[in-house]
């Protein structure tokens, strides 16, 4: 995934996608000691994974994105994590546009 990947950064969070060999997307977490103790970063992990699940039927699928979790994160509320969340995909390009249905 290196040589392929590309990323995308905020102050709070950082996205990595690279394009993979199926039709489906795949995501990771990561939250280092530099976020807290187990039980700040498994909260951030939490955090992160509800607003990208929110997201992940508007994602392109055929990606793996890889979320890394940075300090400020800890102490952001759920709102801020889901817009910094949608913030990053769009950055990336990788939701999808809805178009009306004619009728």
């Amino acid at each position: 995934m290196r040589a392929r990947r590309r990323s995308w950064a905020h102050p709070l969070l950082v996205l990595y996608a690279a394009e993979n060999d199926t039709q489906q997307g795949r995501v990771g977490i990561v939250a280092g000691r530099w976020v807290g103790n187990a039980v700040v970063r498994n909260r951030v992990k939490r955090r992160v994974s509800a607003a990208v699940r929110e997201r992940f039927a508007a994602i392109t699928p055929g990606y793996d994105l890889v979320w890394v979790a940075r300090a400020g994160l800890a102490t952001a509320s759920y709102a801020t994590v889901a817009d910094v969340v949608a913030q990053l995909l769009r950055r990336a390009r990788l939701l999808r546009t809805e178009r009306p249905t004619p009728v």
